[in-house]
């Protein structure tokens, strides 16, 4: 999809996105909640922030992985956050044999499926062969680009971010392995971060963690159906979930990402980008 670059105007409403793990469907479900929630609320320049995870686990992860490509090469609107899976990934298909064996286990097959690996070589051992042939069919190019993946993202006194961070650490002096793979330290802690940290990770199945210096929004979309999104402006916060009765696009494509830009967030009043094309 092409697009034509207008004036940059200042984000002033954020939608967050918990982990995807490959579920297109869901992920199609909740943009066409978003677009609903667009229309009751001032139009205002918009962005949408996925927490990383957007593979394994799920049937579609190929198909997400290219559309979210297509995105964040057309729009700032746009943002895919990077998680321990893309992290897992990347490691594993750059030659690691025993992360690729880990990964494997941990949803990996479903994405190589998604991909249409052999599934000789989906269900077969963990051997370099096997890596290799995988690698090959991803691709260098997908592979760079969820290694390039930022780690975190501002937004006024929110920090957008995987796992977590590491209490009393200033952000700068984090280490990645915190910002993909923190639970505990994190989660137990009560004491203020100087901004509230906007998180996946750390699944919550029935619904939001909300405490004062923290707000989880991993709600185990992959097994439970519920995707969620936390909305941020002005100070106030609000969430939206695929639980909802709200009309489904289609995800028997590229759907999803067809809608967002037709008829959802990058076409809204506020937008800095026009659509042209399609994907």
């Amino acid at each position: 999809m092409r697009f034509y670059n207008k004036p940059e105007k200042t984000v002033q409403r954020i939608y967050a996105v918990g982990d995807i793990h490959g579920r297109l469907d869901l992920f199609s479900r909740l943009m066409s909640i978003v677009e609903h929630d667009q229309a009751v609320r001032l139009p205002v320049a918009t962005q949408v922030v996925l927490l990383g995870d957007i593979i394994d686990r799920g049937p579609d992860s190929a198909r997400m992985v290219r559309g979210c490509m297509n995105l964040t090469a057309s729009t700032r609107r746009f943002v895919v956050l990077k998680g321990n899976h893309e992290e897992m990934m990347v490691k594993a298909l750059r030659g690691d044999l025993t992360v690729y064996a880990n990964w494997l286990a941990f949803g990996g097959r479903e994405t190589l499926r998604s991909w249409g690996v052999d599934p000789a070589v989906v269900e077969g051992p963990a051997t370099m062969d096997n890596l290799r042939i995988s690698a090959d069919v991803v691709g260098v190019e997908v592979i760079d680009w969820l290694d390039e993946l930022p780690l975190h993202h501002r937004h006024g006194g929110y920090l957008l971010v995987h796992a977590g961070i590491r209490p009393g650490v200033p952000l700068r002096k984090q280490r990645q392995d915190d910002l993909l793979w923190i639970t505990d330290d994190f989660l137990t802690s009560r004491e203020s971060h100087g901004m509230t940290v906007v998180h996946g990770h750390s699944i919550n199945e029935s619904g939001p963690v909300i405490h004062a210096n923290r707000i989880g929004i991993d709600t185990g979309a992959y097994r439970t159906g519920r995707l969620t999104a936390l909305g941020i402006e002005n100070g106030e916060t609000w969430t939206l979930n695929t639980m909802a009765t709200t009309k489904a696009t289609s995800a028997a494509d590229d759907a999803a990402f067809e809608t967002y830009y037709k008829r959802g967030l990058a076409c809204k009043p506020g937008s800095d980008q026009t659509a042209a094309g399609t994907i």
